[in-house]
């Protein structure tokens, strides 16, 4: 069933954008897309690496922390180990970050460019464990096709 729902939220990024070219507007489509479609969320966005760091970039939700240092939180920890990050129960995460009191699972998957991370997709939910196996390789596909619509 999700592999299916996946499989038209791929298409659905391809068409999106298929003929852009500006990183930031690509973002903001894309976690519109992603916030518009999947269940269960309160934040879905993109945080780009600037000057060794995290910085917010475009996303879907409330207000978010602005900077992030690699290796620190969910976003960071995805960043300096570029794997993606799938917690089912954010505050059992040692050095969480809460941006949003209401956040209780989140997944964050690297982006990369030429195998570098330049950002990373951070998608939060209220529901505890919200995000399983299947979400977790559909997301990424889902990122796989934005690198690829982006960077080729």
């Amino acid at each position: 069933m999700k592999a299916g729902f996946y499989d038209t939220l791929i298409r659905q990024t391809e068409a999106l954008l298929a003929d852009e070219d500006d990183l930031i507007a690509a973002m903001a489509n894309f976690s519109a897309l992603i916030n518009d479609n999947l269940a269960d969320l309160n934040w879905a966005g993109f945080y780009i690496v600037k000057n060794g760091r995290l910085v917010l970039g475009p996303f879907q939700g409330k207000v978010a922390c602005t900077r992030i240092e690699f290796g620190k939180g969910v976003c960071g920890t995805a960043a300096a180990l570029n794997t993606t990050q799938r917690v089912a129960d954010v505050h059992q995460f040692d050095g969480h970050i809460a941006c949003d009191a209401a956040s209780n699972s989140e997944i964050v998957v690297p982006v990369r460019q030429n195998g570098q991370v330049i950002a990373v997709l951070d998608i939060d939910s209220p529901l505890l464990n919200r995000f399983d196996e299947d979400d977790q390789v559909g997301i990424e596909l889902l990122v796989k096709q934005f690198e690829n619509c982006l960077f080729g």
